[in-house]
């Protein structure tokens, strides 16, 4: 994952309610995902397994969001399962068409999460982030970020 998208994706973070963070979480996925398949065709044993690990990372954090008294769950219980057992495939075999099949389940996921982010209006969790405000500078042509509001109260409010 390049600096760019991690800087986007925790900027998307701080901003997000929990549909969103779930829809954060599985573009995480394909993002790593994307860098084992990379660093596969590059023969980059160690990077395909750090982009494995990784993403079982997100799987965990999916798993930890789970509410499991709602009937659904048991369903995104076992497709997470799944996906958790194809990244080991993918390790244990070196091959990056049990990836492949994590992309599907995903990006489906994430297509039915991206509907449902439209029609949730709650606020967001974090509460107390930093503001951040973007814009281009002279003569470089780089995108900068300014921060405004850097108080010691940042972040969730105890």
């Amino acid at each position: 994952m390049t600096r760019e998208k991690k800087q986007e994706l925790t900027l998307r973070i701080t901003q997000a309610n929990k549909t969103e963070l779930i829809e954060i979480l599985y573009e995480m996925v394909l993002c790593y995902i994307d860098d084992g398949m990379d660093a596969h065709r590059d023969g980059d044993r160690a990077m395909f397994r750090e982009a494995i690990r990784k993403t079982r990372g997100c799987f965990n954090e999916l798993l930890a969001s789970l509410n499991m008294e709602y009937e659904l769950a048991s369903c995104f219980l076992q497709l997470y399962l799944y996906c958790i057992k194809e990244l080991a495939l993918a390790d244990v075999k070196n091959q990056t068409e049990h990836l492949q099949h994590i992309v599907k389940v995903v990006e489906q996921l994430k297509d039915a999460y991206m509907e449902l982010a439209k029609q949730d209006t709650s606020a967001p969790v974090m509460q107390n982030s930093q503001t951040i405000y973007a814009g281009l500078t002279y003569g470089r042509g780089e995108l900068t970020e300014n921060l405004a509001d850097q108080g010691s109260n940042r972040g969730y409010l105890v």
